[in-house]
């Protein structure tokens, strides 16, 4: 009776083990997501008080990007002081978007574009300085430095 018992259930639990398979074709089912990419271009010095247009652009499955679902550009001061509200970029074509902004401090910013296109979303962020630092942030980005340099010490 016993040996009957364990065969039933053995028969059981690989019957539904079988119905667990995967199907040869099961990837396709489900959507391949092509990353959103950009490259963000700011000038190579910026001034305070001066117009200063910053770019990005956007690429897909190695195609530019025209009529991104959104762009926006996000542009804070490090220390805080300053933040500016998020903005939507321009587009210019041939997958650039634009923002021109007049800074009217020095000191160290950051600038983070808020894209989105065909389902993929990307928040890629970039350090300028605007005229000259102050001692506090000359301090801030040395700390960075040191700690980059530690990080690789260690990853021999």
């Amino acid at each position: 009776m016993k040996k009957n018992i364990c065969i039933s259930l053995i028969f059981i639990f690989s019957l539904l083990l079988s119905a667990c398979s995967l199907e040869k074709d099961v990837t396709t089912l489900y959507k391949e997501e092509t990353p959103l990419e950009a490259e963000i271009i700011i000038p190579a010095s910026f001034s305070a008080n001066t117009q200063e247009t910053m770019k990005v652009v956007l690429t897909q499955g190695g195609k530019k990007v025209e009529n991104a679902d959104f762009v926006h550009f996000e542009i804070w001061k490090q220390d805080g002081s300053l933040k500016y509200s998020m903005e939507q970029a321009e587009e210019e074509g041939n997958g650039t978007y634009t923002l021109s902004k007049n800074f009217d401090s020095d000191g160290l910013y950051y600038i983070k574009v808020h894209a989105s296109n065909d389902g993929s979303i990307i928040m890629p962020k970039k350090q300028f300085i605007v005229g000259k630092l102050s001692e506090s942030e000359l301090r801030f980005l040395q700390r960075g430095r040191q700690k980059q340099e530690e990080n690789h010490e260690h990853h021999h």
